[in-house]
């Protein structure tokens, strides 16, 4: 099985929590993978499924954010 979408369920498990509350940057790609010691590919696959799903949105040349309810 694919570690992506472990990292994944950890990732929304965080959102959930409210570690990285709406509106806020979402932790760089090569952050999260030293975080969790997996290649930065797989955190960047994770990242594509929490877009995928709404989660999060991109800012060209700014990065990853958490989307909000609204």
């Amino acid at each position: 099985m694919p570690v992506w979408p472990q990292v994944a369920e950890e990732l929304r498990r965080r959102l959930d929590d409210g570690q990285y509350p709406a509106g806020e940057r979402f932790p760089a790609v090569n952050d999260l993978a030293a975080e969790l010691d997996v290649a930065p590919s797989t955190v960047q696959k994770a990242v594509a499924a929490l877009r995928e799903e709404g989660r999060l949105y991109t800012v060209l040349g700014q990065g990853s954010f958490v989307k909000g309810d609204g």
